[in-house]
């Protein structure tokens, strides 16, 4: 199975919502998927990260945001923090969970296989 590997490029909890969703599925059907939150997106791993529509979300029984974070890195997708994006989200590696990885565009795109397919959001 090809792996998946998506950027998400600003902190819109819903883009992050959609990468994370497609991952974990991904994830869940035996595919490798790795997330890139980009510069600032990366703030969507703050920890006083309100969104918008966790009441709703939770209300029909879906994860909250983060716990759908916690189920995606339980399944084993990969999330990768741009080290740009920390500094501009005032946030240090050591604050994010064990699981996620602190890389930038280079290194993501290195691990990038020609047959993976690639989703930008």
């Amino acid at each position: 199975m090809r792996g998946l590997k998506i950027v998400v490029l600003t902190a819109d909890a819903e883009r992050f919502r959609g990468a994370l969703t497609l991952a974990a599925a991904h994830a869940a059907i035996g595919g490798s998927a790795v997330v890139l939150l980009q510069l600032g997106a990366v703030a969507l791993l703050g920890p006083a990260t309100f969104v918008q529509d966790d009441p709703a979300c939770a209300a029909i029984g879906l994860p909250t945001l983060a716990e759908l974070l916690e189920e995606a890195l339980d399944l084993g997708v990969e999330i990768v923090a741009c080290q740009s994006g920390l500094m501009l989200a005032g946030l240090r590696a050591a604050e994010l969970d064990a699981r996620i990885a602190v890389g930038g565009p280079v290194g993501f795109l290195q691990m990038l296989d020609p047959e993976e397919r690639l989703i930008i959001v």
